[in-house]
C-alpha cells in the first residue's frame, strides 16, 4: 500500500507525524535525505527536523545523496522502511535522484510498502512534474537537471508554505499561475496530507 506523509514544515507537524507514527507502528528507524539543503543559505529546518525525530525516538541515518556513490544510496533506501526527504531547492534535489538514479527505485520502494515523508521540496517531487515551483525554487542551481519529471506518486501538485514567510508572495504567485492549470493542493506550516493508495486526508496540527 501507498503511504505518503507529506508537509511544508515537518518540525510545524510534529504532533500529527508522533500519531501517524504510533497508528502506522513505523518502529524507531528512520533514513534521512537532507540534500535539497545543500544549495540553501537557511537550513535550519534541516536541524529542527533531526530534533523532532530525536525528540519522537526515532534513530536516524543521515544519507546525502550528492555525497556518496549510487550503490550506497540504492542500497541504504533498499533497506529502509522509513524514508524522509527534507526542504530545500526541489530542483536540486531532483538533479541528484535523477544522477544517482534513485527515483524508480523509491517508487518500487513505495508500491512495496515503505513509508515516505517529505518536507517541503521532498514533498514537492511527489508530483509528476516539479516545474511549476520554479516560481519558489531557484531552477538555476540544477544545472544538470535535463527533465522537471518527477516521482509521480500524487495525483497533485503539493503547494507549501501557504501564507507563510518568506513565501508567501511566490506561494500566492503559484496559485496565481496554475490554479487553472493543475490540481494543486496548498498546505501552511501547520498542516499535513496523508496519502494512502487512493485516498487523500489533510489533517491541521491543533
Amino acid at each position: 500500500m501507498k503511504q505518503l506523509f507529506l508537509c511544508s514544515y515537518f518540525a510545524g507537524v510534529k504532533d500529527l507525524f508522533r500519531q501517524y507514527a504510533s497508528e502506522k507502528q513505523l518502529g524507531n528507524q528512520v533514513l534521512f535525505i537532507p540534500t535539497a539543503g545543500n544549495v540553501e543559505d537557511y537550513r535550519g529546518y534541516i536541524d529542527e527536523a533531526l530534533q523532532s525525530f530525536a525528540e519522537l525516538g526515532f534513530q536516524v541515518e543521515v544519507l546525502d545523496i550528492s555525497a556518496c556513490d549510487r550503490e550506497t544510496a540504492q542500497a541504504k533506501i533498499f533497506q529502509s522502511k522509513l524514508l524522509y526527504v527534507s526542504g530545500g531547492n526541489t530542483f536540486y534535489l531532483l538533479q541528484e535522484l535523477k544522477k544517482k538514479q534513485l527515483l524508480f527505485l523509491i517508487k518500487e520502494q513505495i508500491a512495496d510498502g515503505m513509508v515516505y515523508v517529505g518536507e517541503s521540496a521532498g514533498a514537492v517531487i511527489t508530483a509528476e512534474d516539479i516545474d511549476y515551483i520554479r516560481l519558489m525554487d531557484d531552477k538555476e542551481v540544477a544545472g544538470e537537471l535535463s527533465d522537471t519529471v518527477a516521482l509521480k506518486e500524487a495525483d497533485f501538485y503539493l503547494l507549501p508554505h501557504v501564507g507563510e514567510e518568506p513565501f508567501a508572495e511566490s506561494a500566492q504567485a503559484i496559485l496565481d499561475t496554475y490554479g487553472d492549470k493543475l490540481n494543486l493542493l496548498p498546505l501552511n506550516n501547520r498542516q499535513a496530507v496523508l496519502v494512502e493508495d487512493e485516498e487523500v486526508k489533510v489533517l491541521e496540527e491543533e
